[in-house]
């Protein structure tokens, strides 16, 4: 299986990098648990995101469940210039997969990267 790597494609999607899966996934544990990410690469866009995020899932009408590795089959990111645009798709107990979408940006910093949440919702 090859890796799929970081890469600054602006003119495409891309499948999301190996490296930020790990904190994806712990971003979905925690809004299946309820409780904002305790990451400290990890922010909120703004502080009602949590509480929009939670009542976007609410009003969905399904049970959020842990990401599949067959998520990423089709979440996708794609490169703004400052940041990735990374769309997960969420799967809830339910359908399988949902219509429901995880938004977060990814910077660049020093050796790593930060995550940014900002939005869970129907594209």
């Amino acid at each position: 299986m090859n890796e799929t790597v970081v890469t600054k494609d602006g003119e495409n999607e891309v499948p999301v990098p190996q490296a930020w899966r790990s904190t994806l996934t712990a971003i979905v544990d925690a809004l299946i648990q309820g409780d904002e990410p305790s990451l400290p690469q990890v922010s909120l866009q703004s502080p009602d995101v949590w509480a929009s995020a939670q009542e976007n899932i609410r009003a969905y009408g399904a049970h959020l469940r842990k990401l599949p590795d067959e998520s990423w089959n089709s979440s996708v990111c794609i490169w703004y210039g400052d940041y990735w645009d990374v769309l997960v798709d969420l799967y809830t107990e339910e359908e399988g997969r949902s219509d429901l979408v995880l938004q977060v940006h990814v910077y660049e910093v020093g050796d790593g990267y930060r995550y940014e949440v900002v939005l869970v919702y129907v594209p």
